[in-house]
């Protein structure tokens, strides 16, 4: 069982080559369709497993032709993270699709509508209230 530092440190340059891949390795034109990043990378305690999260950029349509394009690159990353990364094993690779930057922003664009919305409102002041209760 590795250390959970080296654990880390596994993830972080795991992180760091699929991105250069997706860069300038992966050569699937499905893959271009959507601009991809890495967004994060969990690794098992065994180092056997990587989940490599990745947020895309696009329509829909491009992000289920970029997740297939990924899916079907899986033993090219794998066999290059073997050769760019000394391990004992190179981990099984599985790729995620990120959406919690969406989140964030529909999230983020609602507080604004919110803030928006409340800034409209009349505010009560205190001789209103008085008034009412008379």
């Amino acid at each position: 069982m590795a250390t959970n530092r080296r654990i880390s440190r596994v993830a972080e340059l795991i992180k760091r080559e699929v991105s250069q891949m997706l860069l300038n390795g992966i050569k699937d034109d499905r893959v271009g369709t959507g601009m991809v990043s890495v967004t994060d990378v969990d690794v098992s305690g065994d180092l056997q497993h990587a989940k490599i999260y990745v947020s895309i950029y696009g329509t829909e349509e491009a992000k289920a032709e970029t997740m297939a394009g990924l899916k079907s690159a899986t033993g090219y990353v794998r066999s290059e993270l073997g050769a760019r990364v000394r391990l004992r094993r190179t981990p099984e690779v599985i790729f995620i699709e990120d959406r919690s930057i969406e989140r964030g922003t529909k999230v983020l664009s609602l507080l604004n509508k919110l803030q928006y919305e409340r800034s409209l409102e009349p505010e009560d002041t205190e001789e209103d209230i008085g008034a009412e209760e008379d």
